[in-house]
């Protein structure tokens, strides 16, 4: 691609800038700012000018999407970096990077600048900013499911961030590890992560966005777990301190709230939480979603359930997180249906049985088959004759309790004479 720096050289001053915000096409804009870069000065006006600069080009740059332009700029810029301080480097280069994040489909582009800045910043020994683009970039590996690149990438990092002792940064990376760790289902690992990351909080005054995060990843695994009331109270922390900020995941840490109420059996409290002064900035397709299966769940209908995962598939199934719960909780769905329809009989078509659950033969025999095993009822599936054969629950017979209680108060009474005999003996 050729640079757009080519044409007459602008001088670095505020008139330059201003002429150059002042263009009505963009592309024009563009341009000129590209031009004031050229200028060669280097008196501390024109490096203040030029910084301004950056930060308006790569604004403009990201609004037209124009993510290979912003990726050559920060190429074109590092002669500059050479001019200004190493912490001012850093905030363009950082700044750069999440511009080219706001262009939907440059994930691929994402990794490999931020490669490319690893090697620059490994040439020049800038350390400080080094560190901090091998966490985006493992952030950016994990998201494209590069697991075993993003673990090997963070090892090594986490032992040079411990031994710089830099606990901001310490903090992200510990945080990025836990969610790592749960993507690749070791939740003891995770764990371990996420207590690091809090105890390196702790130590430090850490950004309401960063304490939201922290919270977050917390009540996540907290749901995991199935202590779903312990992790409806992180959800609610994530919320208020994202709801604060005006942060995009205010709306996922209510959605998870929501999915709390829902597994402990609370649904009846969704429909008060979004409609609370709160929930209602948040009304959409995520706490729709969750009102259909409340709905669902309250009725305990596992026909409207199924309706709600195909209407808002991309806000339920889409979701790992949500999709994980809902698929523990349309399986105990199923069972207490199956349960309470199979109750009268002693002997059933399953094909009756299927009819009157509204699903599909195959999954309700499935099901059937599955709950025997787990001893959920006593009974059989006669698979020649298509029925399900239900016993009476066999009745345990009192004695053997008796008889081992009796046995067990005889062993302690001999216990009890041995000990004397052998005091009398001494």
């Amino acid at each position: 691609m050729a640079s757009p720096m080519q044409s007459s050289i602008l001088p670095a001053n505020a008139d330059s800038l201003a002429q150059a915000l002042e263009a009505v096409n963009p592309n024009e804009s563009i341009s000129l700012l590209y031009h004031i870069l050229e200028d060669t000065s280097s008196s501390s006006e024109a490096l203040r000018i030029k910084e301004q600069t950056i930060s308006k080009l790569s604004d403009l740059l990201t609004q037209e999407k124009k993510a290979e332009e912003l990726r050559s700029l920060l190429t074109q810029l590092r002669p500059f970096f050479s001019l200004i301080p190493k912490a001012k480097t850093a905030k363009i280069v950082r700044g750069i990077i999440d511009a080219v994040a706001k262009i939907p489909g440059t994930s691929e582009l994402q990794i490999s600048l931020c490669k490319e800045m690893v090697e620059w910043t490994r040439a020049e020994k800038r350390t400080f900013l080094r560190q901090r683009v091998e966490a985006k970039l493992a952030a950016l590996l994990m998201e494209s499911q590069e697991y075993s690149e993003a673990l090997n990438l963070l090892s090594s990092l986490i032992k040079e961030v411990r031994r710089l002792d830099d606990k901001l940064l310490l903090v992200d990376i510990d945080l990025l590890e836990s969610k790592l760790h749960f993507s690749l289902r070791n939740l003891p690992k995770a764990k371990a992560a996420l207590t690091a990351a809090r105890t390196a909080a702790n130590a430090i005054y850490v950004p309401p966005a960063q304490q939201g995060t922290i919270d977050l990843q917390s009540g996540i695994l907290h749901a995991e777990e199935k202590d779903y009331k312990t992790a409806y109270s992180y959800f609610f922390e994530a919320f208020e301190a994202f709801n604060a900020l005006e942060d995009p995941r205010a709306v996922f840490s209510l959605k998870y709230m929501l999915l709390c109420k829902i597994m402990v059996h609370q649904a009846d409290d969704v429909a008060g939480i979004i409609s609370s002064k709160a929930g209602l900035h948040y009304l959409g397709p995520d706490l729709d979603a969750m009102k259909a299966v409340a709905d669902a769940h309250s009725k305990r209908s596992l026909k409207f359930f199924e309706t709600a995962l195909r209407n808002y598939k991309a806000q339920l199934e889409e979701d790992p997180i949500v999709h994980r719960h809902l698929s523990s909780l349309y399986g105990t769905l199923m069972e207490q249906n199956l349960c309470r329809l199979i109750e009268p009989y002693s002997r059933v078509e399953i094909a009756h049985v299927a009819e009157m659950i509204e699903l599909p033969f195959d999954h309700v025999e499935k099901k059937l088959s599955q709950m025997i095993l787990d001893k959920k009822f006593a009974g059989t599936l006669d698979q020649g004759a298509g029925c399900l054969i239900i016993f009476d629950d066999p009745k345990t017979d009192a004695i053997f309790p008796a008889t081992l209680e009796t046995m067990s108060n005889i062993g302690k009474v001999v216990d009890s004479l041995y000990i004397r005999s052998a005091r009398i003996m001494a």
